[in-house]
C-alpha cells in the first residue's frame, strides 16, 4: 500500500525524491494512518483545485485497501 501510494505521489509531483510516507499503527477501529508528505512547491500538485486529485489519491487507495479487507486514511502533510 505505501509503495502504491508514493508511485502515485511521485507521478504527480516535480521533485519526486521529496515524496515520503509515514504509517501509523492501525488505531481501535483498524484503520491505518498513511502521512503524505511532499515537497512545498508540490502541495498543490497533489492537492489540487478544490482538493479533487487528493480526493482521487484517497478513493484509490481505499479501494486498494478493500482488497486486503483493511480500512486506511490518506493524510497530506
Amino acid at each position: 500500500m505505501k509503495e502504491l501510494l508514493i508511485a502515485i505521489a511521485q507521478g504527480l509531483v516535480e521533485d519526486p525524491a521529496a515524496v515520503a510516507v509515514d504509517v501509523d499503527e492501525p488505531d481501535e477501529e483498524g484503520t491505518v494512518v498513511y502521512h503524505l508528505h511532499v515537497a512545498e512547491n508540490d502541495m498543490g500538485r497533489v492537492i489540487g483545485k478544490q482538493g479533487r486529485i487528493a480526493k482521487a489519491i484517497r478513493i484509490v487507495m481505499r479501494a486498494a485497501a478493500t482488497r486486503t479487507s483493511g480500512k486506511i486514511s490518506v493524510e497530506i502533510d
